[in-house]
């Protein structure tokens, strides 16, 4: 059933309380369901996903089918021609698998290929063009999961991308502004020109027929489609890596034959931790004489290299014993974060990489002693500029720990309870802005995720030291974080699951949305909805959404020491929670076009 509900908190200003007012106060829709769920960026997926699901596919099956759906409906997040992570936990086993299908740097790929004969970075050479293309790993990803644990058969699983991609389906105005802001790249490439503009102009709502949105039909794709569901490895092996190769020779990319045949998905051991979380009584559903009692989560999320997982650990280990007595939204719990956030990007830039080439401690990151060690350079009263939060050195880290040891998401947990956290990506908005010639297929422009030099920033403002450092056959370093949170009532059970696209902001994100929902006990429509911050140490901005703080929070935040920020998009996540009775509930940001479905 779809329950029709305003948001379940009630804001108001208060001295150190809580404000917030969204721009859009209607109701919106909040989906309830007890045999599966799927939940994506884009309706049209999400109805693939449910079509899937009501065949009798399980949730590997109506993720694989979602993500070739959105590969289509979404070019500019995510594609065939790019790669993700995804994280599976099965129900009956209790055992949680990583998938790494990132992807990689081309065997000709070196470690100065964007710097000029100066060593200075060539502007945007990362970013547009075929030599901003990492090998793509999405179909070899999605068909090694499905080999696995999927239950229908793989062509079944393509055939409604091919329908989409071969009939159309109508775009709106957010894929249009996102192609806007790709237009000059688009016009440099005829391929890419004839699948995104109108003879090589913009398209705008109205030029579709009898002036209806446009309707995007995209036969090159649909006929690679074809190909790739009579055998995925005729990506990497035949006529779609045949046609690949000859446009990077072509144009001046790196991607060969040998990188296309060499490619091989990764299974990694998840980054699972057991955290003991107390709610905030003012949001807690028991009487308020009662005593709260904590409640005990096991969150899995992804290891490196993707950053997601370590710093959702290292964030939560910091706040965790003083986030539940500070109310949300305040000063001190905003400064609390933003402080813990600023530690955590510091040490991404100095640890975080492909471990296959480096090693990263890991278990020292994460661990409680080095988590009090940084609580205690907090100061409640001061935020402390970026100059002074640094990323600890190596001997620190022994010392205190000897060790024993834009983008797209869907989450799908099917009729058995087993679920499927996915996020995926082509890095920038419509990736390299370039079509492979004759397939149809939106190249990403992952290298951008390297480290260029040391210390400059990515797309996303990230900065990087050696060990993100370009080197063929490397992954790039990441910040997507699917994530599986269970919760132990006597015994373990599927709790949530939780994901976000959005760049260097999805740490952040998918850190609140757990908050929102097990500290501050918010549905899922709420906890997504909710204002969020975001800090990155570099540049040292405190990053909040317009008009989302009260003006006395916002001014003890700025005595405090912090450069606030408006920003208006705060990444696209969904959610799926599973509810005491076991009732499926899910949500997508309102502040996107994704819809959940379920039966």
């Amino acid at each position: 059933m779809l329950v029709r509900c305003f948001l379940s908190i009630a804001l108001t200003l208060t001295g150190g309380g809580f404000w917030w007012a969204p721009a859009a106060a209607a109701p919106t829709q909040v989906a309830q369901y007890r045999q599966g769920m799927v939940v994506s960026a884009h309706p049209l997926a999400s109805d693939v996903g449910l079509a899937i699901l009501s065949a009798g596919g399980n949730a590997v099956d109506a993720a694989v089918a979602t993500a070739l759906a959105i590969s289509v409906v979404e070019p500019f997040s995510a594609g065939i021609g790019g790669g993700g992570f995804l994280l599976l936990r099965q129900e009956d086993t209790g055992e949680v698998r990583a998938l790494d299908f990132r992807e990689r740097a081309p065997q000709k790929a070196t470690r100065d290929m964007y710097l000029d004969e100066n060593g200075e970075v060539i502007p945007r050479a990362s970013l547009d063009g075929h030599l901003a293309a990492a090998v793509p790993g999405t179909v070899a990803g999605l068909s090694e999961v499905h080999r696995h644990y999927g239950n229908l058969p793989w062509h079944q699983l393509v055939e409604p991308a091919i329908t989409l991609a071969e009939e159309g389906f109508l775009v709106k105005n957010r894929f249009l502004q996102f192609a806007g802001r790709r237009q000059e790249i688009f016009r440099q490439n005829a391929a890419a020109r004839a699948v995104f503009t109108k003879n090589g102009e913009m398209y705008q709502v109205g030029d579709g027929y009898a002036d209806l949105p446009v309707r995007l039909r995209q036969p090159d794709l649909a006929a690679t489609l074809r190909q790739i569901a009579a055998n995925p490895q005729n990506f990497y092996t035949g006529d779609i890596a045949d046609k690949i190769v000859r446009d990077m020779a072509e144009n001046g990319g790196f991607i060969t034959r040998e990188d296309l045949q060499n490619y091989q998905p990764i299974w990694r051991q998840p980054l699972c931790g057991n955290l003991e979380a107390q709610r905030h009584q003012d949001f807690s559903s028991q009487p308020a004489l009662e005593p709260a009692v904590p409640r005990q989560f096991r969150i899995c999320s992804m290891p490196p290299p993707s950053s997601g997982g370590v710093h959702i650990w290292q964030i939560l280990n910091i706040i965790i014993p003083q986030i539940a007595s500070l109310q949300w939204q305040s000063a001190d719990a905003i400064h609390l974060m933003a402080e813990a956030m600023k530690i955590a990007y510091s040490d991404r830039s100095q640890y975080l990489g492909d471990p296959d080439f480096i090693t990263i401690p890991v278990l020292k990151l994460i661990s409680a002693p080095y988590a009090n060690f940084r609580r205690q350079q907090i100061d409640m009263n001061r935020a402390r500029p970026a100059s002074e939060v640094q990323p600890v050195n190596a001997e620190t880290l022994e010392r205190l720990v000897q060790e024993s040891n834009d983008t797209s998401h869907l989450n799908v947990v099917d009729s058995q309870g087993n679920a499927v956290s996915l996020t995926f990506t082509v890095n920038g908005g419509f990736g390299a802005g370039v079509v492979a010639a004759g397939t149809g297929i939106l190249l990403n422009n992952e290298m951008d995720d390297f480290a260029p030099a040391p210390g400059i920033p990515n797309l996303f403002g990230l900065v990087g030291s050696d060990a993100n450092a370009i080197y063929p056959g490397k992954t790039p370093l990441s910040s997507m974080t699917p994530t599986i949170v269970t919760k132990n009532t006597g015994e373990e059970r599927l709790f949530m699951v939780a994901g976000s696209p959005g760049g260097s902001t999805i740490i952040t994100t998918v850190l609140q949305i757990f908050l929102n929902v097990a500290i501050y006990n918010m549905d899922a429509y709420a906890a997504l909805a909710a204002p969020r911050i975001h800090h990155q140490w570099l540049p040292d901005s405190l990053y909040v959404e317009p008009g989302s703080l009260s003006p006395q929070t916002k001014a003890e935040l700025q005595r405090r020491g912090h450069q606030i920020v408006d920003r208006d998009s705060f990444s696209n996540p969904n959610l799926i929670i599973v509810k005491d009775d076991g009732t499926l509930e899910a949500a997508a940001d309102p502040r996107g076009e994704g819809e959940p479905r379920g039966f």
